[in-house]
């Protein structure tokens, strides 16, 4: 089977789990892994951060991020489409206390005019307006990504408002490899951040927070409550870093392949696509005379696997694990649709 319903699916390389099983440990919840000590601090530094904080999952570290963020009863401003509001089980409202203000923006995207818009009064009555959540690249967005203009504004934006911003960066590493924004630049713009290793850069498992010392600080006591405080993590942390030194450079290639499977979607009468929605390693389609689910049956009969986003929408997800051999059949399934 070729397997695009999405980036997290693929699985450590040999040489991956020779990293890991090479890995010095020692036990995190005394903080005492020097493998995973050293990597929070190296993400920090790279992101233009104080210090980082090594979790099982994405879903746990945005929690992680909104809950030092917030008190009972804040406000987060998010865009409809995203993350923390569709896949994240309510947790916000379940862990913090807080509701999640969604706004319709563009492909999953936010501007700082839409944000404004939606900024509380101050009123005793109404809820408190404090953080702007960002997803980058967006997910049902179909991996849209933010420009520097466009992080700049709702920084300042934020600045005027007295607001926080958190950055769920699941995709980072995709955005970074399409804009070329260097990853200082998001510490510069964001008071929190969510970066993921187990997607496109091929990690079993782990996300991390960023954000300063003594918001780490109380979301290591947070993480431990949530049942995050792991023991020898320095195992996965190894994975995570190995995928950071040598698949980075892979997410290009993912890029193109994306792209050229949406020209050859766009060529059959069966599907339609908006090209220029085609930004990373996420395509979005439409089947024009089917419903998704029969869609993915003919596909699954092939051997393909996609997965549903709508009544008639599907996504492919590109990753490394699927090179150009796998590519070239799933092209010719698609001409051969109908």
């Amino acid at each position: 089977m070729i397997d695009l319903r999405s980036d997290t699916i693929t699985r450590p390389t040999p040489e991956m789990l020779r990293t890991m099983i090479r890995a010095e440990v020692g036990d995190d919840v005394f903080a005492a892994d020097p493998t995973v000590n050293k990597f929070q601090q190296r993400m920090a530094d790279m992101f233009g951060m104080e210090a980082g904080l090594f979790v099982p999952s994405g879903t746990m570290s945005n929690q992680l991020c909104l809950h030092v963020l917030t008190e009972p009863g804040d406000e987060v401003i998010i865009d409809e489409a995203g993350h923390v509001f569709n896949y994240e089980s309510g947790a916000a409202a379940y862990l913090s206390s807080i509701q999640l203000r969604s706004l319709k923006g563009n492909r999953g995207k936010l501007t700082s005019e839409l944000i404004e818009s939606a900024i509380r009064p101050k009123n005793e009555w109404d809820p408190k307006s404090k953080v702007i959540a960002l997803e980058n690249t967006t997910n049902k967005g179909g991996g849209a990504y933010y420009t520097k203009d466009e992080l700049t504004e709702i920084r300042e934006l934020a600045d005027r408002h007295g607001l926080f911003v958190h950055l769920d960066g699941a995709r980072i590493w995709n955005a970074m490899a399409v804009s070329g924004i260097e990853p200082d630049f998001f510490g510069s713009i964001s008071d929190t951040i969510s970066i993921c290793f187990s997607k496109g850069l091929g990690a079993p498992i782990g996300s991390m927070m960023l954000a300063n010392k003594e918001q780490i600080k109380r979301a290591r006591r947070h993480r431990k409550m949530l049942g995050g405080g792991m023991r020898q993590v320095g195992l996965l942390a190894a994975a995570a870093e190995y995928a950071v030194d040598h698949h980075q450079t892979l997410l290009d290639d993912d890029h193109k392949r994306a792209k050229k499977f949406a020209e050859t979607i766009s060529k059959n009468p069966a599907f339609g696509v908006d090209l220029s929605t085609v930004d990373t390693n996420i395509v979005l389609f439409d089947v024009v005379d089917e419903t998704a689910e029969e869609a993915l049956q003919k596909f699954s009969d092939a051997g393909i696997a996609f997965v549903p986003f709508g009544p008639k929408t599907i996504r492919a997800t590109f990753h490394f694990q699927v090179d150009d051999e796998d590519l070239e059949n799933v092209l010719k399934a698609v001409a051969e649709y109908q």
